[in-house]
């Protein structure tokens, strides 16, 4: 949107802008590549290039205060353990002691247990005339996939759902709850935590509680208790809502590129490529916020220390300096993988192995049962918050 002065801007509570916010991300990009939004008071860059670089660069943009627009503003106290709003080398200590959860061999270890979640969630819907994209995969299966790594038990499944959903879903324009009630220390796993700590098993979360790391003080220790919440707060929410968005993208982008969607159901070979074009071209995080730690200047203007920068991902993924001739054209067959979708730098997505391998096979599983689908434009519903964007309901005709 334009201010009085024809001050181009992103306002990412705007409900009817998120709903397609990608001509507007192009006039930002080549006509204020960086902008400013005195209303919310942020900076707001769009090219590619300077969000990348920006991303690289932790010393000047930092997440110290939190990656969120309302949560930097808040200025709350970070929980330890919450590494996804650390700055290195706190940051790097405790995502070193994480990384165990995403090895090649779990990732193998996990891929028959996707496939058997996608089967029978889609397996009952066949002959049906229809499925929905969300209800029926997206909010279910990459939460069973992260809880079964987490070795949480199925009855407690729905409420990690849950719980999860409701910290990043908002009144329409509204901010994040925890932006006034404080961060979630991760409450909801106490029982669990108490009961594992008794029954230990193979499983991360026995594994995350007896591995030995050295912390930034240079002692060798295990995580506290407080610690270990957190993590595995922080890998239960973020392993499954970007996978769930990424499955309601594929289904809404396939659906509008048909010939494409022939294409995979002809090469499955095609889907690894497919799920980077979908990340690029609609990433589930639009926007990543950080802290500006000392004054830094673009395009002749300067941002000073302490003020708040949002790095618009989407913009970034759509410009075609970065991926041409035209940024905003879906193409499979696209060189992709330098997106931003999964960030870049120290905070490079720990779980992007997983939801890569999770798209990869919940768009295979679709497409084994449902090789032609439109979607039921009446029905569908996107889902309102200020952190992710995607679909609360897709439903699919068959």
């Amino acid at each position: 949107m334009s201010g009085p002065a024809g001050d181009i801007h992103y306002n990412p509570y705007d409900v009817e802008v998120n709903a397609d916010p990608y001509p507007l991300f192009r006039r930002l990009r080549e006509e204020a590549p960086l902008s400013y939004n005195a209303k919310h008071d942020f900076f707001a860059l769009s090219r590619y290039s300077d969000c990348h670089a920006a991303l690289h660069d932790h010393r000047t943009f930092s997440s110290a205060r939190g990656n969120i627009l309302e949560l930097i503003k808040s200025d709350m106290p970070v929980p330890p353990g919450m590494f996804l709003m650390q700055d290195p080398p706190t940051h790097d200590t405790y995502r070193k002691a994480m990384s165990r959860m995403f090895t090649p061999r779990k990732m193998r270890e996990l891929e028959s247990i996707t496939r058997e979640f996608c089967a029978r969630s889609l397996d009952p819907l066949e002959g049906t005339g229809g499925f929905d994209f969300i209800a029926d995969l997206g909010a279910d299966m990459p939460m069973r996939v992260i809880c079964s790594l987490l070795g949480i038990p199925d009855e407690m499944q729905e409420a990690v759902r849950d719980h999860a959903d409701g910290h990043v879903r908002t009144e329409a324009g509204g901010t994040m709850q925890s932006a006034s009630s404080g961060y979630d220390t991760g409450e909801l796993f106490t029982e669990y935590v108490d009961w594992r700590e008794q029954n230990p098993s193979d499983d991360i979360v026995t594994e995350m509680m007896n591995a030995e790391f050295i912390d930034v003080d240079g002692r060798v220790r295990r995580l506290t208790r407080d610690e270990l919440l957190v993590c595995i707060l922080q890998v239960a929410a973020a392993g499954s809502e970007t996978t769930t968005r990424l499955i309601g993208w594929a289904g809404k982008v396939l659906a509008e590129h048909p010939e494409q969607r022939r294409e995979l159901v002809a090469d499955r070979s095609l889907l690894g490529n497919a799920v980077e074009e979908l990340m690029r071209f609609e990433p589930p995080a639009p926007h990543i916020g950080r802290f500006v730690q000392h004054d830094v200047e673009y395009y002749g203007r300067t941002v000073p220390a302490g003020s708040v920068m949002m790095l618009i991902v989407g913009a970034a993924n759509r410009d075609g300096r970065q991926f041409p001739p035209d940024g905003d054209v879906f193409d499979i067959h696209r060189k992709a993988s330098s997106h931003l979708g999964f960030g870049i730098g120290v905070h490079y997505c720990l779980g992007a192995s997983l939801a890569r391998m999770e798209g990869r096979i919940a768009l295979d599983e679709v497409l084994n049962r449902f090789p032609e689908w439109e979607i039921d434009a009446s029905r569908a519903r996107m889902v309102t918050t200020s952190t992710v964007r995607g679909w609360d309901a897709l439903p699919a005709l068959v």
